[in-house]
């Protein structure tokens, strides 16, 4: 796949999917596997959507793109609200958000795989700054080859985001021969886990920015548009900030069910034009309530062995206590998350009667 790395790896999938929906622990069952690349967060980190087009690249752009600091991730760690998810702030090296900034490789890629992700990042460095110029893609293939030699030849390559609905057109164009996984979780409960989750109430109040804007993306906001918005608002995008403003604004969790629909609806829509035999579903409840079946489907799905220690493992790391936690709502905020959740449902079980037909 990638010039001069080798030919290990034969597979790339892309795990998709709202988010809060049990897959940072897939990340971290997926890493178990012997014959797999985990690529923990790298589309939500790393994957800047100059990397993704067919534009030429040299080998030392490349580079500093997916290295270049997450702005708004780092601004979130100044501020002293990083995601749960942020991993190198954890056990921080060289880099910080308050002075360096932190390469978007590191943040939450690179340690997922290694104890030493500057290290890692160190021997990465010459040889990705030496590749030839070529489409970000093939750079991207390349550097799976790279990491998979680095983790001891994995076959599969298997990225996977929150929050990365909306990227599946893109991945698709740059990866055609790509598989995906649509991974969800029941409606209420997932929007629930939103609600309380640092990144995604962040992300609401975004997104009210751009609605109050009428812009598709905070990076299209003028500074005339900013200085229009409310204080609460406009003071988010500076690159620090009050962390009350995101942990403690009341914000209705059926702000999150819709969320949680629109994102579920845009995943079915944007998979129907993947070939059927390139993508699959994968539902949290189900592989809780039978994780060796779906694990061994999963594995079969990504072409690597269901390894009986490994689904052992696998399911001994999964967490089947956060099922059901929004029935312990008041009875009319229930019926209402259950509304705003509503044209979600509808669109798995739309998709699901589809794909039995």
């Amino acid at each position: 796949m990638g010039e001069g790395c080798g030919t290990g790896v034969r597979t790339v999938t892309f795990v998709v999917g709202t988010g809060r929906s049990g897959s940072t622990a897939l990340s971290r069952v997926l890493r178990e596997h012997p014959a797999v690349l985990s690529l923990n967060e790298l589309g939500a980190t790393a994957m800047r959507d100059a990397t993704l087009g067919e534009e030429p690249l040299s080998g030392r752009e490349f580079w500093a793109l997916v290295t270049e600091p997450h702005e708004m991730f780092d601004n979130m760690i100044r501020s002293g609200v990083p995601l749960p998810e942020f991993l190198y702030n954890r056990s921080p090296g060289r880099y910080a958000a308050e002075t360096t900034g932190i390469p978007a490789l590191s943040l939450m890629v690179l340690p997922h795989l290694t104890d030493d992700p500057d290290g890692l990042l160190d021997a990465l460095a010459p040889r990705v700054t030496g590749w030839p110029v070529r489409p970000g893609p093939r750079h991207w293939e390349a550097l799976f080859e790279v990491l998979a030699e680095y983790g001891g030849g994995a076959s599969a390559a298997v990225e996977r985001s929150g929050y990365s609905t909306g990227s599946i057109p893109s991945l698709h164009r740059a990866f055609p021969h790509a598989r995906f996984v649509h991974l969800f979780r029941d409606g209420p409960d997932c929007a629930l886990s939103m609600s309380r989750h640092t990144g995604f109430r962040f992300i609401t109040q975004l997104l009210e920015m751009t609605e109050l804007a009428g812009v598709a993306s905070p990076s299209e906001l003028t500074p005339e548009q900013v200085a229009a918005l409310p204080p609460h608002l406009s003071a988010l995008l500076a690159g620090r900030f009050d962390p009350a403003l995101v942990l403690e604004r009341s914000l209705p969790v059926t702000r999150f069910g819709a969320l949680w629909s629109r994102l579920v609806a845009e995943g079915v829509e944007n998979l129907s034009v993947v070939p059927e035999e390139a993508r699959t579903t994968l539902s949290y409840e189900r592989l809780l309530a039978a994780p060796h079946a779906e694990l061994a489907r999963l594995a079969r799905f990504l072409d690597v062995e269901p390894l009986p220690d490994w689904l052992d493992t696998g399911a001994a790391m999964l967490d089947g206590s956060r099922c059901g936690t929004a029935l312990r709502l008041p009875p009319a905020e229930l019926a209402a998350l259950r509304e705003s959740c509503a044209p979600g449902t509808a669109a798995l079980r739309q998709d699901a009667a589809g794909q039995q037909m």
